[in-house]
């Protein structure tokens, strides 16, 4: 079960001219098919001279992986899937590289353009910046005042994360921990005696 991968703190782009051919890769975070897909429109506007927009994306929704690339009128093979192995390659998820090729005249071969579409992808990857993401679950738990302090040793950031709090009558905390130490997490709250919500 992953309950931890990494992903793009920002956008990043790269540029490379490759025998007359200029390559521009712009890579961004993106959580979902559709988000993707309006960006790709964005930015079919914006190149709206280039010859290729070819792309690849892989998320990582609901602890699935799913991931999706296209041609975009190369050679089949050529550009899509050497954009996402790339981005496989990069160990990335929630990701998604658009490479946009303005044609310069000089035709590369099938096995010239998989370069060319690989490296422009996995460069862009490289001048990112990265951030973790955690998986979690949230749990719900009712404090005794006398337990406060229990509870807040309990805290481990990134793994257990305090977030949120309602003092009352009774005492209810939110506490989110990754999925991968759930069960155990559930145990110690047995043995405080401390009681889920």
């Amino acid at each position: 079960m992953i309950d931890h991968f990494r992903t793009l703190a920002a956008a990043a782009e790269s540029r490379q001219k490759i025998e007359r051919s200029e390559f521009l890769g712009i890579a961004f975070p993106v959580e979902t098919d559709e988000a993707f897909f309006s960006e790709l429109a964005l930015l079919t506007k914006r190149h709206f001279d280039a010859t290729h927009l070819c792309w690849a994306f892989r998320l990582f929704a609901s602890g699935e992986i799913r991931a999706r690339s296209a041609d975009a009128g190369e050679p089949s093979g050529t550009a899509g899937k050497p954009i996402l192995s790339a981005i496989e390659g990069a160990g990335l998820y929630d990701v998604a590289v658009v490479v946009v090729r303005w044609y310069g005249g000089v035709k590369l071969g099938t096995g010239g353009l998989s370069r060319a579409y690989r490296e422009t992808a996995a460069e862009t990857l490289r001048s990112a910046s990265l951030v973790d993401r955690y998986v979690y679950k949230r749990f719900r738990i009712v404090v005794p005042f006398d337990q406060l302090g229990v509870v807040y040793r309990l805290l481990d950031v990134p793994h257990i994360v305090l977030a949120g709090e309602h003092f009352g009558e009774t005492n209810e905390f939110e506490i989110d921990v990754r999925l991968g130490k759930a069960n155990e997490f559930v145990k110690v709250l047995a043995e405080k005696r401390l009681t889920l919500r």
